[in-house]
């Protein structure tokens, strides 16, 4: 992210937790469980800050309104240029590929 701190601004939207210890769990989770109430996903959140984010985290609503806009579930990465979509990566984590907008950006600081 700091190779791109002149032409970017990045944020991390956190919504609903994609593998709750009351859910699908994996090996290696969190021991958060489904957000019941905004005050849990805000502590989860915070949670996630504590990895050392090097930019701004933003919650979701708990009706979820940024994830099924974005369908963001688990994880999603988009690019906005002036308030308009340029790059829509595949829901993850399948479709995470971090790399790919590295290179949209290294095309766009060109």
């Amino acid at each position: 992210m700091s190779d791109f701190a002149a032409v970017a601004d990045f944020v991390v939207v956190y919504v609903a937790e994609a593998h709750p210890t009351d859910g699908w769990v994996m090996s290696k989770n969190a021991d958060i469980r489904q957000h019941r109430s905004l005050e849990e996903r805000l502590a989860a959140a915070e949670m996630l800050a504590l990895h050392d984010i090097p930019c701004p985290i933003l919650v979701d609503t708990m009706d979820n309104a940024a994830a099924r806009a974005y369908a963001a579930m688990p994880d999603r990465l988009y690019i906005a240029l002036d308030g308009v979509c340029v790059y829509q990566g595949l829901p993850g984590p399948g479709g995470y590929h971090p790399e790919e907008v590295r290179d949209w950006l290294q095309k766009f600081s060109g």
